[in-house]
């Protein structure tokens, strides 16, 4: 049985889903920092969620990328994330 990276790096060897991988990049790369300050918190995503004052699926959803609808989480959303685990939320742009 495979590892979880040597999945993705056997399924990044096909082109067309490596092209589509490196286009996500920056959304892989958010909820990577979600849960990463989510455990540095020691939180649950319920923990996280009761202090959000919203359900836990909501948490769930927005560190995988938003669920079946595939929507971009609002600044506030995010705000209140960050909030909750006790970090604040730093957006800027970044030259290519």
């Amino acid at each position: 049985m495979m590892t979880h990276d040597e999945m993705i790096k056997k399924m990044l060897e096909n082109p067309a889903v490596k092209a589509e991988y490196n286009a996500r990049s920056a959304e892989f790369a958010l909820f990577e920092e979600l849960l990463k300050a989510r455990h540095q918190a020691g939180l649950t995503q319920a923990d996280v969620a009761k202090r959000m004052g919203t359900q836990t699926p909501a948490v769930a959803r927005l560190e995988s990328g938003g669920g079946y609808k595939k929507h971009s989480p609002s600044l506030a959303t995010l705000h209140k994330y960050a909030d909750a685990v006790g970090c604040r939320l730093e957006v800027k742009l970044v030259p290519r």
